[in-house]
């Protein structure tokens, strides 16, 4: 009885924790989580089907690599060039691409539909509005695109779709202009929880992505962690709990590593410089070409057929090299034949960058996120490969942390996130005891690679961003 009087009243409804003012986006917030949670496994059922029905159908998992062979991408025997199926792989990013374009001009503004990019400039320039024909359109769009060969990722599409998801039910509830952006950043993170099965990077992302600095939308964090559980419990419901990759469990053993992983962190600042300018220079020029655009998109798309014929691996996602990254050294993988692969991390790196330049940059639907981690993968791999090599046993590096870790800094210097990218790398990994090396490396890279950022929508700070100068339309 007592707690029918007031004291009682008072001890369980009393606090701002409860109130209506803190507590109000809580329900519309786990409602975009299961809202974008489900759109999320629609879209990975229809990842794997079209993997299924084109690559595998056309033999391309017999072009995967060998690494027990010391190969890190593998260059087909001359038999393979006969088989017409092959063939089919230096024209179908080309025609992907192309069928993905007029999707999205056809159905809705190609402004709206860019991928990160356009849901950080609606975050800030357009109230948080995006167009609920986004959510179906750059979807299916994405599948034709990367699931036909195109080198991106689907991670841009679904971080897109979420935050449209986020967007569309701030609009049907009639949230104000704040609560929708709100929304809209709480959908961008359920996005990438799923997907990446990372649920604590990606809450950290739905409100640090949108900086280039380490300014964060600080009113976003708690509707971003409701929509990351909702919609990653969802995903796992479907696919399981595991992650993403599996590595085997190397942790931080010695202080004295800090000094080769300083030599990573300038190998991925200078190599996340590349991948930026490398982007930039081709986007511009595609920009600047006087065809239709339809055509520039298929002729990104064949430049990436006509690599991908030689080099199977760096088509789609490319999620084989991660896979092959994060084996390194492991069982002696690797150990016999480390120059030739160095050489060949380096050189996937290279042409990874270049094809997702030509894929992305020409006007295709797909993401940066993945790729950089390929390519920082690839970074890692080749500098841990390097320090191996070189260094005494006694030291005892293990190539496939520096993977990982150079997976982390990459993301860092380029997306400019790097406490999500600290995380992310521990979550699609399973391995949490690399935390130190990886805050070491994010740090030094983020920082030297200030001024640097590859989305060119992200404002450097609160300051000069139009939400909070009032200058948002």
């Amino acid at each position: 009885m007592k707690l029918l009087t007031r004291g009682g009243r008072k001890f369980l409804f009393a606090g701002q924790g409860l109130s209506l003012q803190t507590g109000k986006y809580f329900g519309e917030s786990v409602l975009v989580g299961m809202v974008t949670g489900i759109v999320v496994v629609a879209f990975r059922y229809g990842i794997d089907l079209v993997r299924h029905y084109v690559m595998e159908e056309l033999g391309h998992h017999r072009f995967m690599s060998h690494l027990a062979e010391g190969r890190v991408f593998n260059i087909p025997a001359l038999e393979h060039f006969a088989d017409p199926h092959r063939w089919l792989l230096m024209v179908l990013p080309a025609i992907g691409a192309a069928l993905g374009y007029l999707l999205i001009k056809v159905f809705t503004s190609v402004e709206h539909a860019r991928g990160t990019g356009s849901a950080i400039w609606a975050y800030h320039n357009r109230n948080g509005y995006l167009p609920a024909t986004v959510i179906p359109v750059k979807g299916v769009a994405s599948l034709l695109t990367v699931g036909f060969g195109g080198s991106a990722g689907y991670e841009g599409p679904v971080t897109l779709i979420g935050s449209a998801c986020g967007s569309t039910i701030g609009r049907l509830l009639n949230l104000t202009v704040r609560g929708r952006r709100i929304m809209m950043a709480a959908g961008l993170a359920a996005g990438i929880a799923a997907l990446f099965q990372a649920p604590l990077a990606g809450a950290m992302f739905g409100f640090e992505v949108f900086y280039s600095s380490s300014d964060v939308e600080y009113e976003t964090i708690l509707p971003c962690f409701i929509a990351s559980a909702v919609s990653y419990s969802i995903f796992g419901c479907f696919f399981g709990w595991s992650p993403l990759f599996e590595m085997p469990h190397f942790g931080y053993e010695n202080g004295l590593w800090l000094f080769m992983y300083f030599i990573l962190a300038l190998v991925v600042t200078y190599g996340a410089r590349f991948y930026i300018s490398t982007y930039n220079s081709i986007e511009h020029r595609f920009k600047h070409m006087r065809i239709p655009g339809v055509a520039k998109v298929a002729l990104g798309g064949l430049f990436t057929g006509v690599v991908g014929f030689f080099m199977p691996d760096i088509l789609g996602s490319s999620y084989s090299m991660i896979s092959a990254s994060l084996q390194c050294g492991y069982g002696h993988v690797f150990e016999e034949y480390a120059p030739v692969a160095i050489a060949g991390f380096i050189g996937f790196f290279f042409v990874k960058t270049l094809t997702t330049a030509f894929t992305v940059g020409s006007g295709g639907s797909g993401g940066l996120f993945a790729p950089a981690l390929v390519c920082g993968g690839a970074l890692g791999a080749s500098v841990g490969l390097f320090f191996d090599r070189i260094l005494p046993e006694s030291f005892g590096i293990h190539p496939a942390a520096f993977a990982l870790v150079g997976m982390a800094g990459f993301l860092a210097s380029t997306i400019r996130i790097p406490m999500t990218a600290i995380l992310i790398v521990a979550e699609i990994s399973g391995n949490h005891a690399l935390l130190v090396p990886a805050m070491w490396v994010c740090g030094i890279s983020f920082w030297l690679n200030n001024g640097w950022a590859l989305y060119r929508t992200q404002p450097h700070n609160r300051e000069s961003s139009p939400v909070h100068s009032g200058k948002s339309t």
